[in-house]
């Protein structure tokens, strides 16, 4: 587990966030040329459902989810699904994707008249439910990645920090009505 650090910075050779765990996803692969990163997208995951600590999520973001270890992995086990950053209810931080590589978290997604969603943004999870109350350390944390991807890509304006929801409102409902987004528009304040 990574010690909770007060400082991240984003490694411009390697596109990683250091320091913190790195676990690279074979689910990835290059954003299109001369795309801009302009969006974030919020998501909520836990595995299996409920569940707080396991080791599923980065199993599953990395392709080695074992389907026999809980009858709800049976259905999901071979999706090729990663997202660039995981931050646990502890507040841990692992990343799958280098940011400036194309994670593959949003699915068929459309904001704002374009459509693809994972090719211009950077996909967060969080380790949690719809309707339980996400942990106040995850807020901070989300709120210092977020800030710092603000500085290193200008065009992730306030109104492009979306859920999932937001961009596939026929099929996602995370993070879930529990996501307190006035409390994380106060740290990004």
């Amino acid at each position: 587990m990574t010690a909770m650090t007060n400082h991240f910075e984003i490694n411009p050779v390697t596109g990683l966030l250091e320091p913190v765990n790195y676990q690279a996803s074979p689910h990835q692969d290059e954003r299109p040329p001369s795309m801009l990163i302009d969006m974030v997208v919020v998501h909520g995951i836990s595995l299996p459902p409920g569940e707080f600590g396991s080791p599923a999520i980065p199993a599953f973001f990395c392709g080695k989810l074992d389907m026999n270890l809980h009858p709800s992995f049976a259905g999901i086990a071979t999706l090729r699904v990663s997202a660039h950053l995981l931050i646990r209810r502890t507040g841990e931080i692992i990343q799958f994707v280098p940011f400036d590589k194309r994670a593959w978290h949003a699915g068929e997604s459309s904001f704002q008249g374009k459509t693809r969603c994972n090719d211009f943004s950077i996909g967060i999870e969080l380790e949690g439910t719809d309707d339980l109350p996400y942990e106040e350390t995850q807020y901070h944390q989300l709120g210092k990645v977020i800030n710092l991807l603000r500085r290193t890509y200008p065009q992730i304006t306030e109104d492009r920090i979306v859920g999932h929801v937001d961009i596939a409102p026929l099929r996602k409902t995370d993070p879930g009505p529990a996501f307190d987004w006035g409390y994380l528009k106060g740290i990004l304040a």
